[in-house]
């Protein structure tokens, strides 16, 4: 059975990831009169080519974001006491 903390866990640093990307996301929008969020060509065109790429083929700077989303997940497990087996 999974701990009900470590989804607690795992929930708050999932939403602070999303919050964060949004913001990103947001900044790199333009705003129309009705208050839309526009986004250019060019920039959907990299969120497509993002999407539909796997992680082995992502550039190493691509991956390397991904590695500090994942680490953040991994301090949060640590700084809880939850360790990977093998760990500690």
């Amino acid at each position: 059975m999974v701990d009900i903390k470590i989804i607690e866990i795992l929930a708050d640093i999932e939403h602070k990831r999303w919050s964060h990307w949004q913001n990103y996301l947001h900044s790199k929008c333009a705003i129309d009169k009705h208050g839309n969020l526009l986004i250019s060509k060019e920039y959907a065109e990299n969120l497509e080519r993002l999407i539909n790429t796997p992680y082995e083929k992502l550039t190493e700077n691509e991956k390397e974001s991904d590695r500090e989303e994942a680490r953040k997940f991994l301090q949060a497990l640590e700084k809880n006491n939850y360790f990977l087996k093998g760990e500690k």
